[in-house]
């Protein structure tokens, strides 16, 4: 589908967005029935024979059908007291799950085809199955995470978690060496920081996935993770457009632009955390110190989700490069499309604000870049 994006012009986006990347709505309530019929299979029949007293307490899945990738389905157990238990007791978890989702496959509950994947490492961090229909030639992954409950009734809405969450998580991942080792506990709140998005945003977001994948496929290295887009896409359109409705054109040549601007990258939320509390805000002062890019999962603050990999960033900035020469960024005169004034460059302190922000903007940097470029 290469072919079909590249050659797209800025006015066709939003049929290409509709046209390519909106899910087929049959096999979405198959898969949400499918998933439906999982979670109560597992919450009544999962731990049956275990020794001690093991609960499913509640499943929550992660991602969505429309966004591709592979999908998360957390699994809540009430015997699970800390991120440290997680970690030591996962593997036991997987098995017995495992266990479980072979005798649901054996038992043919699902409309759609189900397979369970298996796995050659000895203690997974995760146990995968697919879902696939013949009739609508589709398929989704899923990866089945057990969790420890650290929202406990699982902070609904949108609703701030108490500091005191944060700052054992801080203490727990800095003590075992484990940042983002926990963020599936808080796959809800991830959840609920997307979804009180426009459709609109969600749109555009499935137009830079599909993007992503397009230049995974074809560079064959590793890239930065595709979670870091979707963040990357939801603070381009926070800061340059913030409406409900907006040109698809300005905002994809935004992100890619951001892209390119890897290095000065320095973006959090205070949606769920924030500098309040003494010992999270000096923690958070210490991650934004880092070497950029970072992106902080805005209900993690332990995970940079840009981080790790300098050298895909690069790699992916190339491809943003080549990619801004195509007619998708091109006006019906041949001009180029106008990207959204988004701030690059954080100040140097942050401030408890919904992100740290200071000029010089986007559209400024990206100029003085072309500017030397033609001069060379």
């Amino acid at each position: 589908m290469e072919n079909g994006l590249s050659r797209t012009s800025a006015w066709d986006l939003d049929k290409f967005i509709e046209v390519h990347l909106l899910p087929n709505t049959s096999f979405r309530t198959e898969v949400k029935a499918a998933i439906n019929t999982i979670s109560a299979f597992l919450k009544e029949r999962c731990f049956q024979g275990a020794a001690h007293p093991v609960r499913v307490s509640k499943l929550v899945k992660g991602g969505s059908l429309g966004k591709g990738s592979t999908l998360d389905l957390v699994v809540f157990l009430n015997n699970l007291h800390s991120f440290e238990d997680q970690l030591k007791r996962r593997g036991e978890f997987i098995q017995e799950i495992k266990k479980q989702l072979y005798v649901l496959q054996r038992e043919k509950l699902l409309r759609v085809k189900f397979e369970v994947q298996s796995s050659w490492w000895p203690n997974p961090q995760a146990l995968s199955f697919k879902l696939s229909s013949f009739q609508h030639q589709q398929e989704v992954e899923f990866d089945v995470l057990p969790a420890y409950d650290a929202l406990e009734h699982g902070q609904l809405n949108y609703i701030k978690p108490h500091p005191q969450i944060y700052a054992d998580l801080i203490r727990e991942c800095t003590s075992l060496g484990k940042e983002s080792e926990f963020s599936t506990s808080f796959t809800e709140l991830q959840r609920n920081f997307l979804k009180r998005h426009p459709p609109k945003l969600k749109s555009l977001i499935r137009l830079v996935k599909h993007w992503y994948q397009l230049s995974k496929k074809k560079l064959g290295k590793p890239l930065p993770p595709q979670y870091a887009l979707e963040l990357l896409t939801v603070y381009a359109w926070e800061h340059g457009s913030g409406f409900p409705e907006f040109k698809i054109s300005r905002g994809f040549r935004t992100v890619l632009e951001l892209v390119m601007m890897h290095r000065q990258l320095r973006i959090y939320w205070t949606v769920y955390y924030d500098f309040q509390y003494q010992y999270v805000s000096n923690y958070l002062h210490n991650q934004l110190r880092r070497a950029r890019p970072v992106i902080l999962d805005p209900a993690d603050p332990t995970w940079n989700v840009a981080g790790g990999n300098p050298v895909g960033w690069q790699w992916l900035a190339g491809e943003a490069m080549a990619w801004l020469q195509y007619p998708c960024f091109k006006n019906v005169d041949g001009s180029p499309v106008r990207s959204w004034d988004v701030p690059v460059r954080p100040c140097h302190h942050p401030v408890p604000l919904h992100t740290a922000l200071v000029t010089p903007s986007i559209s400024r940097i990206f100029k003085q870049k072309c500017d030397l470029s033609k001069g060379l």
